[in-house]
């Protein structure tokens, strides 16, 4: 039986600048479906970065009905937790949406929105054939940088069948697969955070 479990969690102001900033969520991939190219993966990203998406997705698939975004109202305070909850649930019930929609699934976007940090213009670019890099090549290398244990996951792959990789990770030591996934994520925002 194919799944996709997504979560979307972890909340973060970001400043942009002096004035401005912004909230982030984690959104964390695990998944057996053949669709994916990772089974794990974990990113960060921003309301308007799924307006985008959404906008996207939508103009590929005109007859379907694509869920609701949670709405952006003007009163909307990235100091009150319940607001921030309220958004975050809202562009979860999206996504599990979203993904329960093969058409939607095939859509190349959609896996670089879930599986990379790259720019939507950047996802664009990818898209359409203007980058050196494939799609497959793009969440390939995003994964490969955001990896806590590099050398031990190559080792536990070897000595394991990849059906059994995405349940437990019994010899490795590093507990269950969804923890040091989501554990390497949290540390490695990297550059945008000082």
């Amino acid at each position: 039986q194919e799944f996709v479990t997504v979560l979307v969690r972890d909340p973060r102001i970001q400043k942009e600048d002096s004035w401005h900033s912004y909230i982030d969520y984690e959104i964390f991939i695990h998944t057996n479906s053949i669709c994916f190219t990772r089974k794990t993966s974990c990113v960060r990203r921003r309301f308007r970065e799924f307006v985008w998406l959404r906008q996207r997705l939508q103009s590929n698939a005109v007859l379907i009905q694509l869920p609701e975004l949670p709405s952006k109202t003007p009163f909307f305070n990235m100091n009150n937790p319940h607001h921030v909850d309220h958004r975050r649930q809202g562009l979860q019930e999206f996504l599990e949406k979203i993904l329960q929609d093969a058409l939607l699934l095939s859509d190349s976007r959609l896996h670089l929105f879930l599986q990379t940090q790259l720019s939507p213009e950047d996802m664009e670019a990818c898209v359409s054939g203007q980058t050196k890099y494939s799609v497959a090549d793009a969440i390939h290398s995003f994964a490969s940088l955001n990896r806590r244990f590099p050398i031990e996951d190559e080792e536990r792959k070897k000595g394991k069948n990849d059906a059994d990789s995405d349940s437990e990770s019994s010899s490795s030591g590093l507990g269950p697969s969804d923890d040091s996934i989501s554990c390497g994520c949290k540390a490695s925002p990297g550059s945008e955070e000082s």
